[in-house]
């Protein structure tokens, strides 16, 4: 007998999973999501369905019920082992289970089990999880709901299991997604946009500061929910206090009260106008042959590697002279474009573009670890501060390695991150970022890549923030002891957030403040918010969840923080390590928020009667973006007779696995010929793989890349030093011709001058809509033009205005 595990299709075995409901809830910048997942088993036989499923990384998962009947069952947090040898114990009694786990490997990826679910019987399971909202360029929220859950490459060598996922195009997804919002906040919510359509917006006050929003009906399960929140006036410094739980014991994080400090520094305008002319620039970007696919579902999207290419060629022409500069890419391997960075001048931008050009996704997995081991083993370059980029679409099995790699390493440098497509994995993205002291970006849908990580390129020139200090002052007899990690980044118009336990008791009514305190560009400056320890009302224990998250993950990922220091006090490293574990063990049985060291776990304790041989393990595919052009097979253990969870490991596996196919997808270059990117595990019956192939959507084959964009062929055309040269190439970009552009030259301006003025003319009167894009090269320009102290400037202006046809004035070039 065949049994289908994986791709299935119409004409397979039903899938359990029915339907996903999503309703999420936004108090200014905090989200709470409940996700409710309807089961229902349509065979004549009890089974067990699994559904690995991604959610943000930087989530706090803090409650997790099931519904059978009538009955309604809440999970309790335990130690992970505890959790599963409790759910295999009641699948063996003919009990009903629910074990939801995370990935070890990673904090964005969970694994649902529901166990023993009888022939006919329905299950509802509720989760719900907080998570606090990034700030984008434009002053928006963003919140995103993972639809989307591409396999992550395991590299060779690693420790513990790849995460398996069963995959599937979005027409062939056997369950539906509803979604709802509702938004409210102290100021008006001027507008929520979004990647899917959404019904149109509905005010529920006359002050317009709470909203509900829904997706329109039809909605495809092909893309991540991105929603982008807009309030009036947003962005204020605050602090929020949240008194502790009744029945938790005081002296603990439950039990204390806790204040979440949201910190907006606005930087004096003089400083921000001079941006830095040093830095080290190292640039790395993912070549594995995931990156050959596209950005989106669209069908003239182009591929993240293309895009990447041209978003290199606008960084490197908005490098500042003096700067030093590398480019590095990895897959299965790694190369550099120069052995160590170099200085940045004409030749050297000139020999990295010409490597870049030729850059494809043909280097296999993505192996991101060694890259970063050698960028971090080359010394660091004099009064050249270090800013890293790093461009992924963010499918790798190892983030926790990757991550406290960079945190390691984080005094030497900043590391900038950005999450190319669907699926980017958002616990590596963000947490390359947080370790680093850098930005996250994620680029998704119609986004485009160049404006973010131009955004990101301004952070990195902005003046270094340096001795940061965060002071208290509290009435007698309350302390605050900080729980999230020591600020080591302060970026203009970014949030910063810091949680405090309060301890302690005070009869005084006094104001309490905060006050930020650093350096910028030898400035001293300070940020003030004022608060009182009056709790705010109706925030049940948001804040609290979130601390407890803030102080799980850094004890997962950083043991000897010496802010830690009072939750974790052994000198034996095999005892810290264990004391670790354990403080997690009890910080997340506490307050309820999951961990990689604990699980969640619910049994209906209701009429049972002992199973009779296995239960039929059903994996309910995941939705994945990426086409699937090749096809190979292997043997190995078959995952429907009682095998583990593929994502991790588990005793219930059993030491007699039989053997029997698998197949694997493999995605490969857009261009032919390398070894396999990675592989999207699908367990099928051999027999059947041509009819799974028959069932597959058609393969599209890429097309011929389009013509260069003129804004992008305009600015390849720029030197390093700024300037543009007079020249065909130039003329034609600008839909001239070389005799046009040259005749209304002024006889005493040069060639360069007149090309460069042309240049800005035509950026500013053709392409203000990308401004973000192109200025820093613009400043570069103009700072090149105010060194060449040209005459006839104003005639310059007025000449190349009649030319291209604008208006556009002296002062709005700055020249």
């Amino acid at each position: 007998m065949v049994c289908y595990c994986g791709l299935l299709t119409a004409g397979k075995q039903p899938v359990p999973l029915k339907g996903i409901e999503v309703e999420l809830e936004v108090k200014d910048h905090v989200a709470t999501v409940v996700s409710t997942l309807h089961y229902e088993n349509k065979e004549d036989k009890a089974i067990e369905a699994v559904f690995v499923f991604p959610l943000p990384g930087d989530a706090a998962v803090c409650h997790f019920s099931a519904k059978v009947g009538q009955t309604e069952i809440v999970a309790e947090v335990k130690e992970k082992q505890e959790a599963r040898e409790e759910y295999d114990d009641a699948l063996s009694s003919g009990e009903q289970a629910f074990l939801l786990e995370e990935s070890e490997q990673s904090p964005d990826i969970f694994s649902l089990s529901v166990g023993s679910l009888p022939p006919g019987e329905s299950a509802s399971i509720r989760l719900e999880y907080i998570i606090e909202l990034a700030v984008q360029a434009d002053d928006a929220l963003r919140f995103c709901l993972p639809a989307v859950l591409n396999p992550r490459y395991q590299p060779q060598g690693s420790e513990g299991g790849g995460v398996q996922v069963t995959s599937v195009p979005a027409s062939q997804v056997p369950y539906s997604l509803s979604f709802s919002a509702r938004v409210s906040s102290p100021r008006q919510v001027s507008k929520i946009d979004s990647n899917c359509s959404l019904e149109p917006l509905q005010y529920l006050n006359a002050e317009q500061s709470q909203a509900v929003v829904k997706l329109a009906a039809g909605h495809k399960f092909d893309r991540d929910v991105e929603l982008l929140i807009y309030y009036q006036d947003a962005h204020q410094p605050a602090a929020v206090v949240e008194a502790g739980q009744a029945s938790a014991k005081p002296g603990t994080l439950m039990g204390d009260a806790v204040v979440m400090l949201s910190v907006y520094p606005e930087f004096p305008q003089a400083v921000m106008s001079s941006l830095a002319s040093s830095g080290e620039f190292v640039f790395l970007l993912d070549r594995s042959g995931s990156m050959g696919g596209p950005i989106n579902n669209t069908k003239k999207s182009e591929t993240r590697i293309s895009s990447a290419r041209d978003t290199l060629l606008l960084l490197l022409k908005s490098l500042p002279m003096g700067c030093y500069f590398n480019i590095y890419s990895f897959g299965s391997s790694f190369e550099h474009v120069f052995p160590t960075s170099v200085e940045y001048s004409e030749k050297t931008m000139k020999e990295a573009l010409k490597k870049v050009k030729e850059m494809q996704a043909n280097l296999g997995g993505t192996e991101i670890l060694q890259p970063l081991k050698h960028i971090y083993n080359q010394p660091c370059i004099p009064s050249q501060t270090r800013q890293l980029f790093v461009f992924t679409d963010g499918e790798v099995g190892n983030t926790k390695k990757v991550t406290s790699l960079v945190k390691k390493n984080s005094n030497s440098h900043r590391c900038f991150s950005f999450g190319i497509g669907e699926g980017a994995s958002t616990s590596l993205i963000n947490g390359l970022a947080k370790e680093g002291g850098g930005h996250a970006q994620f680029i998704t849908g119609a986004d485009r890549m160049q404006p973010k990580v131009m955004q990101s390129l301004r952070f990195a020139l902005q003046p270094a923030v340096e001795d940061i200090s965060v002071t208290w002052v509290l009435p007698q007899g309350v302390t605050a002891f900080v729980l999230s990690p020591p600020l080591t980044a302060i970026f203009q118009g970014q949030r910063s957030l810091i949680y405090a336990q309060l301890t302690g008791q005070s009869s005084e009514a006094k104001d309490c403040f905060v006050t930020v305190k650093y350096n910028l560009a030898g400035h001293p400056t300070q940020n003030q918010i004022p608060f009182t320890l009056q709790p705010t009302e109706k925030t049940g224990l948001t804040i609290h969840r979130l601390s407890a998250r803030t102080v799980i993950r850094s004890l997962e990922t950083e043991k000897n923080d010496d802010y830690l220091m009072p939750f974790v006090k052994r000198e034996d490293k095999k005892e810290e390590e264990d004391g670790v574990k354990q403080k997690v063990v009890e910080l997340s049985v506490q307050s309820g928020v999951s961990s990689s060291y604990t699980a969640f776990i619910a049994v209906h304790k209701g009429e049972s009667s002992t199973t009779q041989g296995p239960l039929l393990r059903r994996f309910i595919p995941a939705r994945s973006f990426h086409r699937m052009p090749w096809m190979q097979c292997r043997p190995v253990p078959c995952m429907a007779f009682g095998g583990s969870i593929p994502m991790m490991p588990s005793n219930r596996a059993s030491p007699n696995m039989p053997m029997k196919k698998q197949c694997y997808i493999s995605t490969h270059k857009s261009f032919g010929g390398p070894p396999p990117a990675f592989r999207a595990y699908v367990n099928c019956g051999m027999g059947d793989v041509m009819n799974d192939l028959a069932s597959m959507p058609e393969i599209v084959a890429p097309s011929p890349p389009p013509c260069m964009d003129p804004l992008l062929e305009l600015v390849s055309l720029q030197k390093a030093c700024g300037c543009w040269p007079l020249e065909k190439a130039l003329a034609a970009a600008m839909g001239k011709t070389s005799k046009e552009v040259e005749k209304p030259k002024p006889a005493a301006v040069s060639k360069d001058v007149w090309a460069t003025i042309l240049a800005l003319i035509w950026l500013h009167g053709f392409k203000a809509d990308a401004q973000d894009e192109w200025q820093l090269l613009a400043m570069k320009a103009v700072s090149w033009l105010h060194a060449q102290k040209a005459s006839c400037v104003a005639e310059c202006v007025a000449a190349g205005n009649a030319l291209l046809g604008c208006k556009v004035s002296k002062d709005t070039l700055g020249i």
